[in-house]
């Protein structure tokens, strides 16, 4: 096929043809990282006929889960989105719960439209981006999920790369991109899974399914529940391990995007991007007088040894 792929067959050489989300999924895919199936549109594909390709891998997607029509989201996978200088999270257009290969394809072309959205271009002008933008399009098996969130693999505020920090949330994570709820916010160290800081929140609302099973519906969540911890700590392990591997596979601190599925709490990650901006760390105070002569020289301590 022309203009499609597996998720499982990308690797981030093919980012540039099939945009950064798509290209990071398929790398976590093949490290055995617990990711969603799905397929990718390429880039090339905004103008062509690509209504009898989406069948094709829809039919074997639902064939792979065993389940007819099965919901998927439709998400931008935007070239460069992920970069170290900027990001597009947020800028482009994702659905949800879409079921059928005339949505999915509906879809498709919203989040190619999205791409030129008054949004997208200020955003692209305030970066002084020269080039044309490009997206492609990921489409990945949906997750009913129980809780939702976000980690970065290190401290964002400080910096400090031997913490995980964790917000979540009840149900998808429409509400706390909506601002309607403040995710639980949890600080816990990569070394020891101490928790070192816990802030549980007031989630009195959550997004799930429609009922019929296309698109996502706002539900009040009652009162003892809404104050409840989301994660306990088997839960908040499970996430600084998964953390540690996605990690490393990349070489680089991770901004996170995970969600617990209702039906067997099983733990899936839905995005991974580089984190951007991280405020500089103090330089690390010396260890003795002479560490601090010998620094005004520029000679390293060990040099003494």
């Amino acid at each position: 096929m022309q203009y499609t792929r597996p998720l499982a067959e990308l690797r981030r050489a093919d980012e540039a043809r099939f945009g950064g989300k798509s290209a990071s999924l398929g790398e976590l895919l093949a490290a055995g990282i617990p990711v969603p199936p799905g397929f990718a549109l390429s880039t090339s594909a905004t103008r062509a006929p690509v209504h009898d390709e989406v069948a094709a891998r829809y039919a074997e997607l639902s064939e792979s889960v065993r389940e007819p029509s099965p919901a998927v989201a439709v998400r931008s996978s935007a070239v460069g989105e992920d970069s170290a200088d900027a990001t597009f999270a947020g800028q482009l257009e994702s659905y949800l719960w879409v079921r059928g290969v005339d949505e999915i394809c509906v879809a498709v072309r919203d989040c190619w439209a999205s791409l030129n959205s008054v949004r997208a271009q200020a955003y692209r002008e305030h970066l002084g981006a020269e080039h044309e933008a490009a997206t492609g399009v990921t489409i990945q098996l949906m997750v009913d999920a129980a809780v939702s969130g976000v980690m970065f693999t290190c401290n964002p505020v400080s910096g400090d790369p031997s913490m995980v920090a964790i917000n979540a949330s009840w149900g998808l994570g429409l509400a706390v991109v909506g601002g309607e709820v403040t995710p639980d916010d949890y600080l816990v160290s990569k070394v020891t899974r101490e928790v070192v800081r816990e802030r549980i929140s007031t989630k009195d609302v959550e997004y799930r399914p429609a009922a019929d099973g296309r698109g996502t519906m706002r539900t009040e969540v009652p009162p003892d529940r809404a104050n409840a911890r989301c994660l306990d700590e088997q839960a908040l392990t499970r996430l600084v391990d998964l953390a540690r591997q996605v990690e490393r596979h990349f070489g680089c601190h991770q901004d996170i995007e995970w969600a617990i599925r209702r039906s067997d709490r099983e733990l899936f990650v839905l995005q991974s991007r580089p984190v951007t901006s991280l405020p500089e760390r103090p330089p690390k105070a010396p260890a003795s007088a002479l560490s601090l002569v010998m620094s005004q020289f520029g000679v390293p301590p060990h040099a003494s040894d």
